[in-house]
């Protein structure tokens, strides 16, 4: 059983990093529930959404747009290619590199997840207007930004 927020001491209601954390317990949740039947994850999904925007790439470079490691990307794109949602193929310009790219059957998939992952943002955020959702996109974009050595958005 889950202790409600505000029965929690003061002083962790009001910590920044705790918050954090708690409401990345719930969102983690709400993705798992929304994914489940799927058969993916959220690296499956991550890697996917990456393909689908920036087009083809070798397994390190969707390793660094995901910031997902190198080996859990090794593993996801076994995984997605098994179920036919990508293709591997030699780089000819280093044939040590495999390219990815996404498959027709890898973009309905996608299509999927990404209404599943609207639903969970709805669950996540039920009350929240448009407005207060765009607040805290901006928000954690901008905490993530701070720490990425990138000149903060506004």
């Amino acid at each position: 059983m889950e202790i409600a927020h505000e029965d929690a001491p003061g002083r962790l209601r009001i910590l920044p990093t705790r918050l954090v954390n708690q409401v990345a317990l719930v969102a983690n949740r709400a993705t798992e529930r929304a994914l489940e039947a799927t058969g993916s994850r959220r690296h499956h999904y991550a890697l996917l959404a990456a393909l689908g925007e920036f087009g083809a790439a070798s397994q390190a470079e969707l390793g660094r747009r995901t910031r997902i490691d190198r080996s859990d990307v090794v593993a996801a794109v076994n995984d997605l290619a098994e179920r036919g949602f990508v293709a591997r193929s030699p780089d000819p310009a280093d044939r040590r590199r495999n390219i990815v790219t996404l498959t027709a059957a890898g973009t309905r998939h996608l299509d999927d997840l990404d209404q599943r992952l609207a639903g969970a943002q709805d669950e996540l955020l039920a009350g929240f207007s448009a407005a207060d959702r765009r607040t805290l996109v901006t928000l954690l974009t901008r905490i993530l930004d701070a720490h990425s050595g990138r000149p903060p958005r506004r």
